[in-house]
């Protein structure tokens, strides 16, 4: 197949590229990055790339905590998806799987399923929510189409700088400091897996309309994550913890100095709040769809480590995370 990728040049897109070319499909790279950068918010030159495709996923995103003006969430989220659903039917393109987020559900929402009302708390996850509306009525009005609409929760792996990065930075550094009391716990998704997944979506049924939350199981809650990072980096776990309370109002500090500044920083009372929040997801529907991810959590948190920081590891601990890095 000829497929094409928004974001190409992305964590997710990157592997799934390389993934799918090794499988033998033909594959057309788009992105505001490169050599030749296409912008999804420019349908000509998205829809002139698209030519001869049979499917498209589209991963391409606004996405960080931190942009502003807030309007940049739905310029590139949901009129951008107007977009490669233009260049989707200019094209006759019959697929497309689209990467949502968690984000649609929104903090402390318990464990939510694909069918728990979406109650997202911030812009990313409402621009996202509206972009999913536009692709079922976009399926409405093209019922011979097939789309599948994915929902990961927080993605990590080797070669991200993501929050999970960050963290491990921080506790190999003797930097970190829980807040809280390290037993909410967080649904987590290895890219690995993630990417398995997308692909195992290029074949659902013709003409469906499907949406899956993913996140391998079973979750962790921060103290078992910790375990794991220390304990493969062989150092003590950070017995300072701080209140909730005050993690809030030191993020709250931060955001106006971010303001003030005009820098992004790695402190803010979003990130606080979602390091303290339960973020967990129901993720049987992928299950019981018949796909079986290859890594466990443990597996995946280990091979970043493995990959991302080998100086970092204890000598103790040199040989297996190697053998890690290797198999992954």
């Amino acid at each position: 197949m000829k497929i094409a990728i928004t974001g190409a040049k992305g964590f997710i897109g990157t592997r799934l590229g390389n993934d799918l070319k090794a499988n033998g499909h033909e594959v057309v790279g788009i992105d505001v990055e490169g050599n030749t950068p296409i912008d999804i918010m420019d349908v000509e030159a998205l829809s002139a790339a698209c030519a001869g495709c049979d499917a498209i996923y589209h991963l391409a995103a606004a996405h960080r905590d931190d942009i502003f003006p807030r309007s940049i969430y739905y310029d590139v989220n949901v009129e951008g998806t107007r977009n490669v659903l233009k260049a989707a039917a200019v094209n006759n393109i019959s697929r497309v799987i689209f990467t949502s987020s968690f984000a649609v559900y929104g903090l402390d929402s318990g464990t939510p399923s694909e069918d728990t009302k979406p109650e997202p708390f911030n812009d990313y996850g409402k621009s996202k929510l509206e972009a999913e509306k536009v692709i079922e009525q976009w399926h409405e009005d093209n019922f011979d189409k097939t789309v599948t609409i994915v929902r990961p929760v927080v993605v990590f792996g080797e070669g991200n700088r993501g929050n999970v990065y960050t963290l491990i930075n921080q506790v190999a550094g003797g930097r970190f400091i829980m807040i809280g009391n390290g037993q909410n716990k967080k649904s987590m998704a290895y890219v690995g897996n993630v990417v398995d997944f997308l692909k195992f979506c290029l074949d659902r049924p013709e003409g469906s309309l499907e949406i899956f939350n993913y996140a391998d199981k079973p979750d962790f809650n921060m103290a078992e994550l910790m375990e794991v990072i220390t304990s493969f980096l062989g150092r003590p776990t950070p017995k300072i913890s701080l209140p909730y309370s005050v993690g809030v109002s030191a993020g709250y500090a931060f955001d106006v100095l971010a303001r003030i500044t005009g820098k992004q920083l790695p402190i803010s009372s979003i990130r606080v709040k979602k390091f303290c929040a339960d973020t967990t997801c129901a993720a049987d529907k992928a299950r019981v769809s018949g796909f079986k991810p290859a890594y466990s959590l443990k597996d995946g948190v280990e091979a970043m480590i493995a990959h991302d920081f080998p100086h970092l590891i204890c000598l103790s601990n040199s040989q297996e995370s190697n053998s890690r890095e290797n198999a992954a």
